[in-house]
């Protein structure tokens, strides 16, 4: 019998969301839970790109830089992830035709998937976060991040795909983040149109979610889930 594909989390985005910025997992730890995924770094300093096994930082000045195994993350989302739908995207489509279609493999409404996806992209559009104080809403933060359109790019975009009933757990649909071939741009997708590339969609089986439980800010935190809601909507 076959190992479960676990998807690791790390804390909550409702936590992230109420200005929880400070990291308390080591992108070394991190690392040894999967080989995919997104997240934030310490004082949600800019996005987190997990790909091939390795941790990139992309912040709002347009820099990537690989992330030492020291530095530390309050949030993220990985997976060793396994593909077991892989097609080629032909002709080109923009990212909601290419997600409708992607959808169409899913087996069932209720369990995570990974995605990878390398391709040429005629536009690209993503944000990052900028670094900000434990405290703040990140809602408020987020009305300050720099976006940036570039044009004819190949890369990879990777991330999460999360079902309704785990909404503020994560964000529930697409969390995807992009980085160029030669790690010289990337963010959080914002949307895109991609010329033609491999799609992989790979299965979860199972939730592996993990808090920070040294953290006492996180332990007596009080938060507005309504409020939360509302943030989620506008910032993600």
């Amino acid at each position: 019998m076959s190992e479960p594909i676990k998807l690791f989390q790390y804390n909550t985005l409702s936590a992230l969301m109420s200005g929880l910025f400070e990291g308390s997992l080591t992108i070394g730890e991190l690392l040894e839970q999967g080989d995919l995924g997104i997240g934030t770094l310490d004082e949600i300093d800019g996005e987190l790109i997990v790909l091939d096994g390795k941790a990139y930082q992309a912040r709002g000045d347009k820099t990537i830089t690989e992330v030492s195994p020291d530095v530390k993350v309050p949030y993220a989302a990985v997976v060793f992830h396994q593909a077991e739908v892989i097609f080629k995207q032909r002709f080109e489509v923009t990212n909601d035709e290419l997600h409708t279609r992607i959808e169409t493999y899913y087996d069932g409404a209720n369990l995570f998937r990974s995605i990878k996806i390398h391709g040429t992209f005629s536009k690209m559009h993503v944000r990052m976060i900028p670094k900000a104080k434990e405290g703040a809403r990140f809602a408020d933060v987020a009305t300050r991040q720099p976006e940036y359109t570039v044009e004819n790019v190949t890369g990879t975009i990777v991330g999460i795909w999360t079902p309704d009933m785990f909404h503020g757990v994560s964000v529930a649909g697409y969390h995807l983040h992009f980085i160029t071939d030669d790690h010289t741009f990337g963010g959080h997708v914002i949307d895109y149109v991609m010329s033609e590339g491999i799609v992989e969609v790979g299965p979860v089986d199972q939730l592996d979610q993990r808090f920070p439980v040294q953290d006492r800010k996180y332990l007596f935190a009080k938060l507005n889930l309504e409020e939360l809601k509302e943030d989620i909507e506008k910032s993600e």
